[in-house]
């Protein structure tokens, strides 16, 4: 074990036990890092009223019976301040930089869906799909690389009676117009332009409904059609990405339309259960504990009154099949925080219909807005929705003109500003807690200085120049580390929280800890590089130790950096 944190925890329950009884051994010892030691212990402090004691003297029980490989001070009314011995540091920092894996844990395995992205195949992706698809991208990539079976989900809306307008669309400018149109991205004119027409031409909307009938029907012609359709919107969707460098496939795509032929069962069997009854002439669950203003049970609608599907029917088929097909342990709906009433409901009924039962979480990772420097939502001047694309091509060609002052050629200063561009992006929106809002700026995100990804890419490559300056390989570094110096020390005690922290994330869906921590490293090594010389160290030894430290820092920013999906340029 190298997390410093759990080692103390341990040393601390442990303790607990020797120094109270077993039925305290599991109690939180409410470690926390301090200014005045590595850590700080609080349990003292909570434990007091119960044993009837003093805090300090409670502290003094503990620390009398606490074996930690460092030293124990009582300060205040019953303060544990730990401080781990620079040996011991030294040791476990040497164990984690051989270790592969940098100390993150291999969690026993479980089948995790994540649900993330899913933009309208009949509309062009926006700014507001950023979040749920490079959110629901760092999850999926943290829950692999913890060791689970991770399965993306890409839940398109791919179906319904739009479909009926756009394929008659289709139809009147012809096949080839149509799919040059929606592989460009014009989604949203292809998209108004059916909908002006049927909204003005009588006959138009009578075709456009009989279209829905016959793709209900799955008719071949009507099934062909629609197969040219989704086939030039996915590819638009790939050029997306493939431009933000995230691991969605066509694998990954699970539309509403994959779960059409289950929906009518779905109806059938919450009815014949009693769990759905109809209302109004609609088919509804009514989960408990939801009420609407005037303290009605507000209804969750399986089947509109005209004999209809909505999100609820395909959200329940969803829900069961990825329980009983896909064999889920965990789901998690990277979705909007404005459905969050739809997601409850939705999680409510499929408990009452069994199809989520207790072994099995299901989680709503919320998704807050995107924002402008004016404090609304994220538009163009013309109060448009900025086109995802667009906004990408923008944020590379800003960080190549920052850039631009490299001595580097054309192709290179390219590469180095496509992934420096998406990692602003990207760091910028995962930097903070997903159901928070922010205000997306250019500027911030691409500054070489403060909490961006720019800044963390620049300290990878700050750190490779040194090898390559001494023409050593940070592969086969090996050491030993030994640490004499304040920054060194601090820097070692950073990088071994490596694992705890990416477990935290796994657990709690919270990829702006990662942020944090990469923050954090990346500053800890700045202030090591300022006050440790490294290739003109004062010997062999410190020289050796030192390149070890920055070839371990350098591993996890790039391991860390990877779980966000950012790529790392070796140079900057």
């Amino acid at each position: 074990m190298t997390d410093p944190q759990l080692v103390l925890a341990e040393g601390v329950q442990r303790a607990l036990a020797a120094a109270f009884g077993q039925e305290y051994a599991a109690e939180d010892p409410l470690i926390r890092p301090s200014q005045f030691a590595d850590y700080q212990a609080n349990v003292a402090m909570s434990l007091a009223r119960r044993l009837g004691r003093s805090p300090r003297e409670v502290a003094q029980a503990i620390a009398a019976h606490l074996d930690i490989p460092g030293t124990v001070e009582i300060s205040g009314p019953g303060f544990l301040n730990l401080t781990l011995s620079d040996g011991w540091l030294a040791e476990r920092a040497g164990e984690q930089l051989t270790d592969e894996r940098l100390g993150v844990p291999a969690e026993a395995q479980k089948t995790v869906i994540v649900d993330y992205s899913a933009p309208n195949a009949a509309k062009e992706m926006h700014v507001g799909h950023l979040r749920t698809t490079v959110v629901g991208d760092a999850l999926a990539r943290v829950q692999e690389h913890l060791g689970h079976r991770v399965i993306r989900q890409n839940h398109l809306g791919d179906w319904g009676t739009p479909f009926g307008m756009l394929i008659e669309h289709l139809l009147d400018i012809g096949e080839e117009a149509a799919v040059a149109q929606l592989s460009a991205g014009a989604g949203n004119d292809y998209y108004q332009a059916a909908r002006v027409k049927f909204d003005t031409d009588p006959a138009f909307a009578e075709r456009a409904r009989a279209r829905v009938v016959t793709l209900q029907a799955e008719d071949p012609e009507t099934m062909r059609l629609w197969h040219l359709f989704m086939g030039a919107t996915i590819r638009y969707f790939n050029k997306v990405y493939t431009q933000l460098g995230v691991t969605l496939t066509d694998d990954d795509i699970a539309g509403e339309s994959m779960y059409n032929s289950m929906l009518a069962q779905v109806c059938d069997d919450l009815q014949e259960r009693g769990i759905a009854v109809i209302s109004d002439g609609a088919l509804c669950v009514f989960p408990p504990g939801f009420t609407g203003r005037e303290g009605q049970p507000l209804p969750f609608m399986i089947r509109k009154s005209d004999g209809g599907y909505g999100y609820a029917t395909t959200d329940m088929a969803t829900m069961r099949y990825r329980v009983q097909d896909l064999k889920a342990d965990r789901m998690l709906y990277v979705i909007g925080a404005t459905q969050s009433l739809h997601m409850q409901m939705l999680f409510a009924s499929a408990q009452m219909a069994g199809w989520l039962p207790e072994h099995v979480q299901a989680e709503h990772v919320q998704i807050g807005s995107v924002l402008g420097s004016d404090g609304k939502m994220f538009k163009t001047r013309a109060g448009k929705s900025i086109k995802l694309l667009e906004l990408l091509e923008e944020g590379e060609s800003r960080a190549a003109a920052v850039l631009a002052d490299r001595d580097y050629d054309a192709a290179t200063r390219a590469e180095i500003g496509q992934a420096v561009g998406m990692g602003a992006i990207k760091y910028a929106d995962l930097s903070v807690s997903h159901d928070s809002e922010y205000v997306f700026d250019f500027d911030r995100m691409l500054a070489l200085t403060g909490n961006t990804g720019p800044y963390l890419q620049y300290a990878t490559a700050r750190i490779r120049s040194i090898f390559r300056r001494g023409e050593y390989d940070p592969a086969a570094t090996q050491g030993p580390i030994r640490i004499g110096h304040p920054a060194e020390r601090a820097l070692a005690l950073q990088l071994l929280g490596f694992g705890a922290v990416v477990a935290e994330v796994g657990a709690e869906n919270t990829p702006h800890r990662l942020c944090a921590f990469l923050f954090d490293t990346a500053s800890a090594f700045t202030t090591f590089y300022e006050n440790c010389p490294v290739l003109k160290a004062d010997s062999e030894e410190d020289r050796q130790s030192r390149l070890a430290l920055a070839a371990l820092t350098l591993r996890v920013l790039t391991q860390g950096l990877d779980l966000l999906g950012i790529e790392v340029p070796e140079r900057m």
